[in-house]
């Protein structure tokens, strides 16, 4: 149902509602919306410089948001609340946007400055390498029980209890025994205690 033209204000009545100015601009009243800008400039300017922690940002967020309520204002719905909610939701929408866009230009911009991925797989894999040779040697240098105990252990993922059962051998003859080939893999391989 269309509610009749409202008319002229009469002397002494107060300034329109958002709601209502909202309503005049959806159909183009530019003046509506000076009315509409005057009131919400400042709300949405703070909410976006709270969010942006920079005045030069929330100017722009403020601007955007105010032009997308001239070129949106037929989708207010009062049934969701007031003017002010929607305004200051659309401003931390975007607020939060252009949060997350500066953060990932700045992440974007690390990963470009750092050593590219070949370099880094290429001096990784070649560590790696180095290390698995150091270790095979020292494990070659280890007893058989030790080793069978440490291969089962690190490499097999089995617990103290299933080396003891799998080998047939005591759960304190296993802890023994890997305990010494740790002790001797350590110092092979000139770790730090």
């Amino acid at each position: 149902m269309n509610e009749p033209a409202k008319g002229p204000r009469l002397v002494g009545e107060g300034p329109p509602d958002l709601a209502e100015l909202l309503g005049r601009v959806a159909r183009g009243d530019q003046e509506a919306f000076g009315q509409v800008y005057e009131r919400l400039s400042g709300p949405v300017y703070g909410l976006a410089l709270r969010v942006v922690r920079d005045p030069a940002q929330a100017e722009e967020i403020a601007q955007d948001v105010l032009v997308e309520l001239w070129r949106k204002a037929s989708h207010y719905r009062s049934e969701r609340g007031s003017p002010t909610s929607w305004a200051l939701t659309v401003a931390h929408r975007r607020a939060v946007d252009r949060v997350r866009s500066s953060q990932a230009d700045r992440d974007r911009e690390e990963r470009t400055a750092a050593p590219g991925p070949e370099y880094d797989e290429v001096a990784e894999e070649a560590g790696t390498r180095l290390e698995h040779q150091q270790v095979r040697r020292c494990m070659r240098g280890l007893t058989e029980t030790q080793r069978e105990s440490i291969t089962l252990a690190y490499y097999g993922g089995y617990t103290y209890r299933e080396v003891s059962e799998l080998l047939g051998v005591g759960l304190a003859a296993v802890k023994t025994r890997m305990r010494d080939g740790l002790i001797r893999l350590r110092d092979c391989l000139g770790v730090q205690a």
